[in-house]
């Protein structure tokens, strides 16, 4: 088999992705390489979307799996990584787009060099009309930071799974946390895992480009469950997050005190703001921050 053969997994939930496989796949045939693309729903609730996927087997070395039980955004990656049949495995997440015609090519000229992980990054892309979405106002906040050169200087620690090949040898000794259950976190975990078996990991400027971004009152809702995972997790998460640096920096109980006393009387106030129709980011970090110090304090207090 030859050593750049390319697995294109993409693992997706309530998300119609048959366009983003149709470009891949013709990427993947432009290469003139062996290469599938597998994508896995996740037990998607949303049918029409199941049932519009199932197009993906219609193209070429392509073939859409409809999961009957969810088993998780960590377990669903790994399954993709147990049924795939190539040296490089290449995950990307389903609701992104891809408008660079080289980006496989890209990958491509990694694969004899000697790394076994390489992230490409995400971009973000410019929509006037979504000004007032809070999750395109917080990537596009945090979009310089994601630069290779930027990314690079932390490696493990910026690792990101929207976007990224992996040798399938080094996955097999290095998978998704599956205690994970819900998508939030477990791709820190698992730069931290990377880091700690001396997998060499490198950055380059090859993203894909979000263009989809959920209704305030879902980025809320998944916020804070991203939080809760945080706070489950935070054990093995210190050192990789940035929130909890911040937690951990503040030595002062008063300061701690005053932040979960604002949260108790201006978190809701707050979280209406984040949810109406003209969010405010700086509202969104201090509501962070406030939720996780609440948890922290009333499950250890």
């Amino acid at each position: 088999m030859s050593k750049q053969a390319l697995s294109i997994l993409i693992p997706t939930y309530n998300t119609v992705c048959v366009k983003l496989v149709e470009i891949l796949s013709q990427q993947a045939q432009a290469l003139n390489v062996s290469y599938e693309i597998i994508v896995s729903d996740d037990a998607s609730p949303n049918r029409e979307s199941v049932a519009a996927n199932q197009a993906i087997n219609n193209l070429p070395q392509a073939r859409f799996i409809a999961r009957a039980t969810n088993i998780g955004s960590a377990a669903n990656r790994n399954y993709l990584a147990s049924i795939s049949q190539h040296p490089w495995l290449l995950f990307i997440d389903c609701d992104v787009s891809i408008p660079n015609p080289q980006f496989l090519y890209t990958y491509y000229i990694y694969m004899e060099q000697h790394t076994d992980v390489v992230n490409g990054g995400i971009a973000v892309a410019t929509l006037p009309e979504m000004a007032n979405n809070l999750r395109y106002q917080y990537e596009k906040e945090a979009e310089p930071a994601h630069s290779a050169a930027m990314r690079q200087k932390n490696k493990y620690q910026e690792f990101r799974s929207t976007n990224f090949m992996i040798r399938s040898e080094v996955f097999a000794k290095c998978p998704f946390d599956e205690r994970f259950t819900k998508s939030g976190y477990e791709d820190v975990l698992f730069g931290k895992q990377l880091k700690q078996q001396h997998i060499a990991a490198l950055h380059i400027d090859n993203p894909i480009v979000m263009t989809e971004f959920e209704s305030n009152p879902d980025y809320m809702d998944k916020t804070e469950r991203n939080l809760r995972t945080l706070y489950q997790f935070r054990n093995e998460l210190r050192g990789y997050s940035r929130l909890l640096t911040l937690v951990q920096g503040i030595h002062i109980p008063a300061i701690l005190w005053f932040i979960r006393l604002w949260h108790r009387m201006f978190g809701a106030t707050e979280k209406r703001n984040l949810c109406g129709s003209r969010p405010l980011l700086s509202l969104y970090q201090l509501y962070r921050l406030g939720y996780y110090l609440t948890l922290l304090k009333h499950r250890e207090g």
